[in-house]
């Protein structure tokens, strides 16, 4: 154990960097739910991914506007052909998202097999760097969150339909996924959602919110004291958080229940 590598030096942007991530995956973690759609953030992640690793091998500059743009571009493409497999196939839309998934991830792989430091490229890419996360790369992700928490407040993505969501989706999960990795990207996406089913509207999106704040800050401390891999343990304090939130919420859930079998709907 060593205290003294909780330095706030490092570990503020990244807890930082994890609060704006929560900022707009909390709310469109509990819609993901609502409709069925869980692998949805894994697929559009992966095809954000893919985007770089396209951009990475046609020789763009690491971490560049060119990169940035086409893992947006990769990913609205995504958001669009999700768009059109859900008015054709919704009943195999999960399937589909799967295996769009599995062909982006094929795709990466495909991408860095001639690259020397395609394996160090695919690692970064699942796990992420957020304990290296820089001021320009802070400020990048929280332009696209301030304007995506306004959109969703002001309704602009709801009239949007389909597209809209899916395309809040992929500018999202594009701004996250170079910063934290895919794993992070979907346990903060699933888990806080998971563990607040209890709850509804305003006050399920507040514990979500509060249940991830702690994953991560409490992830975050324990990496650095027993200099463990931050990404892994940040999903496993997500998952302890959320677990905790999920039974402490369940004697009021059992409450509702049974005020409603005795005719007395409860509010919620």
């Amino acid at each position: 154990m060593n205290w003294g590598a909780l330095d706030w030096g490092i570990l503020g942007p990244a807890l930082v960097a994890g609060l704006l991530v929560l900022a707009t995956h909390v709310p469109l973690g509990t819609q993901v739910l609502d409709r069925g759609i869980v692998f949805i953030d894994l697929a559009i992640a992966q095809i954000a991914g893919l985007g770089v690793i396209a951009a990475d091998a046609l020789g763009m500059p690491e971490g560049g506007v060119a990169v940035q743009a086409a893992a947006v571009t990769a990913a609205l493409l995504g958001a669009l052909l999700l768009t059109w497999t859900e008015r054709r196939a919704p009943r195999q839309q999960e399937a589909l998202i799967g295996v769009m998934f599995i062909l982006a991830a094929c795709a990466g792989i495909l991408l860095l097999a001639g690259n020397p430091h395609g394996g160090e490229h695919l690692k970064d890419l699942l796990v992420g760097q957020i304990l290296w996360v820089g001021t320009s790369q802070l400020a990048w992700l929280a332009a696209v969150t301030a304007l995506l928490v306004v959109a969703m407040a002001l309704g602009w993505v709801r009239r949007l339909g389909r597209f809209g969501f899916y395309a809040a989706f992929a500018l999202a999960v594009t701004a996250s996924v170079q910063l934290v990795g895919v794993y992070l990207v979907f346990s903060s996406l699933i888990i806080p959602a998971l563990g607040t089913r209890a709850h509804y509207g305003a006050r399920r999106h507040v514990v979500a919110y509060v249940l991830g704040a702690l994953g991560y800050a409490l992830g975050l401390a324990l990496s650095a004291v027993f200099d463990l891999p931050s990404g892994a343990v940040i999903v496993w304090t997500l998952a302890a958080c959320a677990l905790v939130g999920a039974l402490a919420a369940r004697p009021r859930e059992e409450g509702v229940a049974l005020r409603e079998a005795a005719g007395h709907p409860g509010e919620r």
